[in-house]
């Protein structure tokens, strides 16, 4: 990036001294060019009379060593007098640019340029009383032959100009990426109050991406830990049993109480895998999921009879409250999956005698779902973590329960597919309520 940037900057610098110097040459060429016909115009108009008196040979003896050619020609364009050539011998020049001009008008100029470019000849013309135009020429330099003549002190100041240029070319590259090296260099301390206001929103970009990516990295680290240890407990059991029954030191009345607890843990096991699994499936960003009309009140009212029978285990009541055709743009097996695990936490960690209450209503700016339950609450220090994965309040209930600690962030990623909104509200002790609002979604009839 440097490099092109800086390649870039002596490129414009190059290209705007090449047009400058062009420019400046072609602006000089043009006040060349003016002064010189108007000084041919001033000594035309100074020797008119003498012309006019019949001393035109005389005028083109003394202006022979001047440089300057003099040419009179009749009314009729042919040529009378020319101070380098015999005009008996010279072809009419009442063609001629500038001797028609001024025989049409007074006055006439011309600039003829050489077959080689070399040079130029500017003439100027006025026409005498008697009709005939007196012509004087002067040869001067043509603008490619100005420029080749100062080719070598434009060339030195060129050069002079242009490692000028590469040297501010350089300071102001190092200056232009030097905020971002050092961005580069100490990502998580940059202070940004000394570089370019433009750079800002840039470094607060990348620095809150950075931020997120190492958020993202440890929330993965603890993960991986997370998961390792939960599948270490039930392998653990499930290996210990098998060991003592192959091994022959289980007796035969232990046989069953083992494999009841290897079929336990493997179904601990099964369930924290596929937990994890449906984990990973809402954390990809690149499956489309398919949304469709439901209602919210049918799903929820499917979901309490099919936890009836886990309810009436624990001891704990569950009804459903609400209206009707409360409809949402949701995907099906996702919000079963979120009613599920927040009626399911409900009786897990409710108190014997305890009641989950499930309403649905649709509001004016959407549907709405409360989840209340007169269980053992969620102190206030662990309300902000309680849907971050593995996160448990009471880790040896949780694990008595069968719970995998993954249901809450289940829930916390089906709300966010949804655009859906998520509050909490719990006591210790006197039971958590869990409210997710539904945006509007007006259906075509």
């Amino acid at each position: 990036m440097k490099k092109k940037i800086y390649r870039m900057l002596v490129l414009i610098a190059a290209l705007a001294i090449f047009f400058t110097v062009v420019f400046v040459t072609l602006v000089y060429y043009e006040l060349f060019r003016a002064q010189i016909l108007d000084d041919l115009r001033t000594f035309v108009l100074l020797v008119k009379e003498e012309a006019q008196s019949g001393q035109v040979e005389r005028l083109g003896e003394e202006i022979a060593g001047n440089g300057m050619r003099l040419t009179l020609t009749d009314r009729d364009g042919n040529v009378v007098f020319d101070s380098e050539a015999d005009q008996s011998r010279m072809e009419n020049h009442g063609a001629r640019p500038e001797i028609a001009e001024a025989a049409a008008t007074g006055e006439g100029r011309a600039v003829r340029r050489s077959a080689t470019l070399s040079e130029s000849t500017f003439y100027y013309a006025v026409r005498l009383e008697d009709g005939g135009v007196l012509r004087v020429a002067k040869d001067a330099g043509s603008i490619y032959s100005i420029f080749a003549r100062a080719l070598p002190f434009v060339g030195m100041v060129l050069a002079i100009l242009m490692a000028l240029c590469m040297l501010v070319a350089h300071v102001l590259t190092v200056k232009l990426i030097s905020p971002i090296e050092r961005l580069a260099e100490n990502l998580d301390e940059y202070n940004d109050s000394g570089s370019y206001e433009e750079l800002t929103p840039f470094v607060r970009m990348i620095q809150k991406q950075h931020q997120d990516i190492v958020k993202n990295a440890q929330m993965r680290q603890e993960f991986t830990a997370n998961v390792s240890h939960e599948l270490k407990t039930p392998l653990t059991a499930i290996s210990g049993y098998a060991e003592l029954i192959e091994n022959g030191m289980a007796e035969q009345e232990d046989v069953v109480r083992f494999a009841h607890g290897i079929h336990n843990s493997a179904g601990r096991l099964l369930t924290l895998i596929n937990d994890i699994i449906r984990l990973s499936e809402l954390d990809g960003t690149e499956r489309e999921w398919s949304m469709e009309r439901l209602d919210l009140y049918d799903l929820a009212s499917a979901c309490v009879e099919m936890l009836a029978l886990s309810a009436e285990k624990h001891h704990v009541t569950i009804a459903l409250l609400g209206t009707r055709e409360s409809y949402i743009l949701g995907n099906k097996q996702m919000i079963e999956e979120l009613l599920y695990n927040l009626c399911d936490n409900a009786i897990r960690y409710n108190n014997e005698g305890g009641s989950v209450t499930v309403q649905v209503c649709h509001r004016r700016r959407g549907t709405l779902l409360l989840v209340k339950d007169t269980g053992i609450g969620i102190p206030k220090e662990h309300q902000e973590r309680i849907f971050e994965r593995f996160y448990r309040v009471d880790k040896s209930r949780s694990k008595s329960t069968g719970g995998t600690g993954l249901g809450l962030a289940i829930v916390k990623h089906i709300v966010a597919r949804h655009g859906a909104s998520l509050e909490l509200e719990s006591e210790a002790g006197k039971g958590t309520t869990i409210q997710v609002s539904f945006p509007e979604y007006r259906f075509n009839s």
